[in-house]
């Protein structure tokens, strides 16, 4: 029988934030973790096949192959809605007028 691992699972909007601990078999990777957290069931508009993955703010590039640690937070993206060097430009371009 394989050891069991905790790991946390976190996803957030503007309005609501959620980790969930979750004990999974040693082994387990990213997506299986987050599917096992039940997170989709909280956040409906959540899709797994477009989300992209992290660990500690560490983005991991394959969510089926990375193999999960003890400990291990799995932080789950939201695609951006500005590219953050068109924000800055826009904040800087506020700021020089007042």
């Amino acid at each position: 029988m394989a050891e069991k691992i905790q790991v946390e699972v976190a996803y957030a909007l503007p309005h609501k934030q959620k980790i969930v601990a979750v004990e999974v078999p040693e082994g387990t990777t990213l997506l299986d973790a987050v599917r096992l957290s039940g997170i989709e069931a909280e956040f409906p508009e959540l899709v797994l096949a477009d989300a992209k993955f992290g660990i500690f703010g560490k983005a991991v590039r394959d969510a089926e192959g990375e193999v999960l640690r003890a400990g291990d937070r799995v932080e789950i993206y939201r695609p951006l809605i500005i590219d953050p060097k068109q924000a800055r430009a826009n904040r800087a371009a506020k700021a020089a007028k007042g």
